[in-house]
């Protein structure tokens, strides 16, 4: 997504996620409240040690899939502005593969927004996961 909406931002990164950016972006006087979530690749999945993760994505359906989320979560939850990266590529363990932040004028709009647009990524995004550990590569769904 662009700056073109200033409601809504996305960008796709190459490897893990770094720093604190997203926070400026919906940040505001308005916001009483600045929900962030960071998904972390985690060392053991399925009893076996995982090595690392490799994420694939389709940009352009990408971005028109999390500009529909957006609006949802905007119709149902009183939310001012939400903000996310996701990885592709390589991420490693302990490495963050996606980052949101959502602002709202009072919490419990921006923790189940953010719950929301967790749930819909990994269900209608198209970016897709391979986990890789000592038995291979295996492909685990869509989503994040």
């Amino acid at each position: 997504m662009t700056d073109s909406d200033p409601l809504v931002w996305f960008a796709l990164r190459d490897g893990p996620l770094q720093g604190d950016a997203l926070r400026a972006r919906v940040a505001g006087p308005d916001a009483g409240c600045v929900v962030e979530f960071r998904g972390t690749v985690r060392g053991t999945a399925r009893g076996l040690e995982v090595e690392r993760l490799e994420y694939e994505a389709y940009s352009p359906m990408v971005e028109a899939e999390l500009r529909k989320i957006a609006a949802e979560i905007r119709a149902r939850h009183e939310i001012l502005r939400v903000a996310i990266e996701h990885s592709v590529g390589v991420v490693p363990v302990g490495g963050c593969s996606v980052h949101v932040a959502i602002a709202s004028a009072h919490r419990a709009a921006a923790l189940a927004a953010c719950t929301m647009l967790m749930d819909e990524l990994k269900a209608r995004v198209p970016i897709w996961k391979k986990e890789f550990d000592q038995a291979g590569g295996v492909w685990i769904g869509r989503g994040s």
